[in-house]
Order: structure tokens, then C-alpha cells, then sequence
């Protein structure tokens, strides 16, 4: 019974990861075809043409995008594509029908990324993510950005 309990207790305190919403004062990037979107601090510079990512200072400090894949199915990555990409069991935050989160880049030293990719199901599609930041940059603030990913509310 007592190797349930704690688990069980973790659960209950951690936040909903499927809430999608962006923290009061956080701005909304979303992706070219206004399918996905996800939050920035208010701090953050919407970037590029397609004003689907947004930094930070710049580029080499923080960068986050938003995308969406049209028609494809978003599916948990299987044991053989975790093994392919390299993706180590303490480093996948997530991998469930409702969300695929891991970190693909840890940082070396203070002028070395850190990097996040993630996705969630989209409204006809997959939504996704990718998050390249310096250690500098918090890591809470990172995991929100990440948690932020959705597909933009139907007005």
C-alpha cells in the first residue's frame, strides 16, 4: 500500500499538464496557419516573418517556435523512436495520448542550449514545439512555455 502512496501524493501536487493555459501577462505566438499556438513572457520578441517563434534578447539566448502538421496523427513516441532519437528515460518528461515533452539538448557550460521539443494533439493534425534556450534563462520559465503548446481556441 505505502508504494502507492507517494506517487499517488506526486500526482495530486503536480499541475494539470494538459490546462494549455498562458500564465497572467504572457503573450501568444502561433504557428503560420493559426492552428497551434503557444505562450511567451511578456519580455519575448515575436520573431520572423511567419511570427511563429519569439526570443528572447535574440536568437542564441532563447528561442521558441510553433508548429502544426496538418493530417498527421499525433501518436506517443514508441520505445524504438525514443532509442532512435537518443531520448534517455530521466530526460522524457511526458509521453502519453495527450502530450510528448522531452529534452533533447542539455547544456555543457553557461554558453551552451539547453533544447526542449514537444507536441500535443492538434484540432485536424499534431501541434508541435521546439525550445532552445541558455542556462541562463530559467528552466521553470521554459517548462511553461513547453506546457503552453495547444491548438488556438475556436473563437
Amino acid at each position: 500500500m505505502r508504494e502507492y502512496l507517494v506517487p499517488a501524493l506526486i500526482l495530486f501536487c503536480l499541475p494539470p499538464l494538459g490546462a494549455q493555459v498562458a500564465p497572467a501577462g504572457w503573450q501568444t505566438v502561433k504557428d503560420p496557419k493559426n492552428s497551434c499556438q503557444i505562450a511567451v513572457p511578456a519580455d519575448w520578441q515575436v520573431y520572423g516573418e511567419s511570427r511563429s517563434a519569439a526570443v528572447l534578447h535574440d536568437t542564441s539566448t532563447a528561442l521558441a517556435v510553433v508548429t502544426s502538421q496538418p493530417g498527421q496523427t499525433f501518436t506517443p513516441l514508441t520505445e524504438f523512436f525514443q532509442k532512435v532519437l537518443n531520448i534517455r528515460k530521466e530526460k522524457m518528461f511526458e509521453n502519453t495520448p495527450k502530450r510528448i515533452f522531452y529534452q533533447d539538448k542539455t547544456s555543457a557550460n553557461a554558453d551552451d542550449p539547453n533544447s526542449y521539443t514537444f507536441s500535443v494533439p492538434g484540432r485536424a493534425g499534431t501541434c508541435s514545439g521546439r525550445l532552445t534556450f541558455l542556462p541562463s534563462v530559467p528552466e521553470e520559465v521554459a517548462r511553461k512555455i513547453a506546457l503552453s503548446l495547444g491548438p488556438v481556441p475556436v473563437s
